[in-house]
């Protein structure tokens, strides 16, 4: 992310709460480590260590996830660049056509329907002592 993108992402991010002991990693690095994640599709485990512990970044990124943060973000960003004319909304019908498998149509549901075995097989022979006990 450039200074200049993080300037105007900077200001739109929660505070932190809790003063404390100095972070280790930057929110700047760890930001950067989501958006290394999300872009590329690997798993956190394997986010490269210059972004911080994937731990940290993971626990970051589901928290502002479950308290609104990412959508709050994503609203003014998106709003910012609809007043600077920067977004254009095109209107896109999509006409695609949804099939069926050739195998779901023209299926008996109920008919004449041939088995392949009498309706009243013979029982099935017992296997252990006590099943031939609970027979008797």
């Amino acid at each position: 992310m450039t200074d200049e993108q993080w300037a105007v992402l900077e200001p739109l991010l929660p505070k932190g709460k809790k003063p404390g002991r100095p972070r280790t990693w930057t929110r700047r690095q760890l930001i950067d480590g989501i958006r290394f994640r999300v872009r590329t599709g690997i798993p956190w485990r394997d986010m490269p260590e210059e972004y911080g512990p994937w731990g940290r970044a993971y626990d970051l990124f589901r928290r502002w996830q479950r308290n609104g943060t990412w959508q709050y973000v994503f609203t003014l960003l998106q709003a910012r660049a609809d007043a600077k004319g920067l977004i254009t909304w095109d209107l896109n019908v999509d006409s695609t056509v949804c099939r069926a498998h050739q195998h779901a149509a023209g299926a008996r549901k109920r008919g004449n329907c041939k088995r392949s075995r009498p309706a009243a097989a013979p029982p099935s022979p017992t296997t252990t002592a006590s099943d031939a006990r609970a027979a008797a």
